[in-house]
């Protein structure tokens, strides 16, 4: 007899928690008429064409034809079909923060402000000056591979495809030009160098007036004689300054100057069982702690934003956040897509079927806060304790987003076994399931997949997390930094017509 997973009173479809042949007895009523995969849906009762079909006690679609119980329920009998959310305001309006006595070992800045890494930046305005910044960084990381600076991370070369070919105003050049600006200011840059061609869209005039301890220069390639020329120069610049970046030691940090990206990619069925709701746990330490998570990928959320907007602290976010989803709608539809067409081929192997079902897992991300800002992609954060942000579901570009809004530590969920780091900001891995857990071990930092094998539950292994997410910002790599990744995630949101 196999055991079958039902995650609320409401549901009537059930979740395979391992392949169950085609005639296998499930429980005493229920006999599988299908083939279960792991992870993906069968039916509980007799479900009529046109019903909805609940999974966590809420909508993720209707039936497209009839099912008889025990059937396999997935994308051939189940669509999506939008309808409307209601929701119960239950804001507390007040953050339960602690006096907490918690520390991680940090880089203060001389704002105050606390960074997990020390890095040197090299940033490019324009996707003409990419390969000088990634050439810059090579040496630099050279150098540094030959020589002693315990305190420095190593350059990390922030190229992209964007800067020029767009319009000099508008929302695109907006949230552009933000992202630079986040970039630049990060606390986790020691050291930072803004370069550009010199006639590009974004010009580092739009930049310079911003300047945060002095550790920011610019210079373009028309300027400084050539691309042999800046880099040279900007290379020279930077050992000639090794030992003053290298001057700052790590030291304690209240938890309170931790914000935490929560983040998800290559999701599955369990995703939104096991290592979501754990790291939703976590994401609440953090705020209670006096801390911030930042939540975002909006095609993600959709289906589920009416249990974010039950915990919005104000009307006006309520407000932002569904004139965000109308504008997602919009902008789909223009581009002859839906929001339905989020699930990628991998989600749907994983048991996934419809958005309105990613989205009711992705939130547990978010934990039980309450909402205390919704932001626009990279707007910098400015509220303590748990945030939306605007971004695409792509995870470098949402990423980016984040990193760009002030987060200095990335928790990452994964169920298809996602590979991903992010330079200057590390990134925690953590898998929902045991089997992939155990075969990209070598890229998983943490298993929430135990709580599906019985051997632990979402509070133990979300402290597992909190303590990770500690250890981490401390110095302790994760395993992406181990494997290389984070030099080719940055990705920002290019948004408007290509000139």
């Amino acid at each position: 007899m196999f055991n079958i997973i039902k995650l609320n009173e409401k549901d009537n479809v059930g979740i395979a928690p391992m392949p169950i042949p085609k005639t296998s007895k499930v429980n005493k009523n229920l006999i599988a008429k299908d083939n279960i995969p792991f992870g993906h849906k069968l039916s509980l009762v007799n479900i009529n064409k046109g019903d909805y079909i609940y999974k966590y006690g809420q909508i993720i679609g209707i039936a497209s034809n009839n099912i008889l119980i025990g059937e396999h329920v997935h994308s051939h009998n189940l669509v999506f079909k939008d309808f409307k959310r209601n929701y119960e305001i239950k804001a507390k309006h007040k953050i339960n923060t602690i006096k907490s006595d918690l520390f991680f070992k940090g880089y203060k800045r001389k704002n105050g402000k606390g960074g997990t890494r020390n890095y040197i930046g090299l940033i490019s305005t324009v996707n003409c000056s990419a390969t000088v910044v990634k050439r810059i960084a090579e040496n630099i990381n050279n150098h540094l591979s030959k020589n002693n600076f315990q305190n420095i991370d190593g350059a990390v070369c922030l190229k992209h495809s964007s800067g020029c070919g767009m319009n000099t105003s508008g929302y695109g050049m907006e949230i552009f030009n933000r992202t630079i600006e986040g970039f630049k200011n990060h606390v986790n840059f020691g050291k930072v160098f803004v370069i550009g061609l010199g006639c590009e869209c974004a010009q580092i005039s739009l930049y310079e007036d911003n300047n945060e301890e002095n550790k920011i220069e610019y210079m373009n390639i028309q300027d400084e004689g050539g691309t042999k020329e800046i880099i040279k120069k900007v290379t020279e610049n930077i050992i000639d300054n090794l030992d003053e970046i290298n001057s700052i030691e790590r030291t304690n940090i209240p938890i309170s100057e931790l914000t935490v990206a929560l983040q998800c990619g290559g999701s599955d069925s369990y995703s939104g069982i096991t290592a979501n709701p754990a790291l939703g746990f976590a994401s609440d330490l953090i705020v209670t702690h006096g801390g911030s998570t930042i939540l975002s990928e909006t095609p993600e959320i959709y289906g589920a934003e009416h249990l974010l907007i039950a915990r919005a602290q104000n009307s006006d976010l309520i407000k932002k956040i569904n004139n965000q989803i109308k504008w997602w709608k919009d902008y789909t539809s223009i581009n002859g897509g839906s929001l339905d067409n989020n699930p990628s081929p991998g989600n749907k192997k994983g048991g996934l079927t419809t958005i309105l079902e990613k989205s009711l897992g992705a939130v547990a991300k978010s934990g039980s806060s309450d909402m205390i800002n919704v932001l626009d992609y990279s707007e910098p954060i400015s509220l303590k304790g748990f945030n939306f942000m605007n971004s695409p579901g792509y995870d470098p570009v949402s990423v980016t987003g984040q990193v760009a809004s002030g987060a200095n530590i990335i928790c990452f969920t994964t169920g298809r076994g996602s590979c991903f780091g992010f330079k200057p900001s590390p990134s925690i891995k953590i898998a929902t399931n045991t089997n992939m857990y155990n075969k990209l071990i070598e890229d998983m930092d943490i298993n929430a997949g135990s709580i599906m094998d019985g051997e632990s539950n979402i509070e133990k292994v979300g402290n597992e997390i909190f303590e990770k997410i500690i250890s981490v910002a401390s110095g302790n790599k994760p395993k992406s930094e181990i494997n290389g990744y984070g030099d080719d995630e940055f990705n920002p949101w290019v948004i408007g017509a290509t000139m």
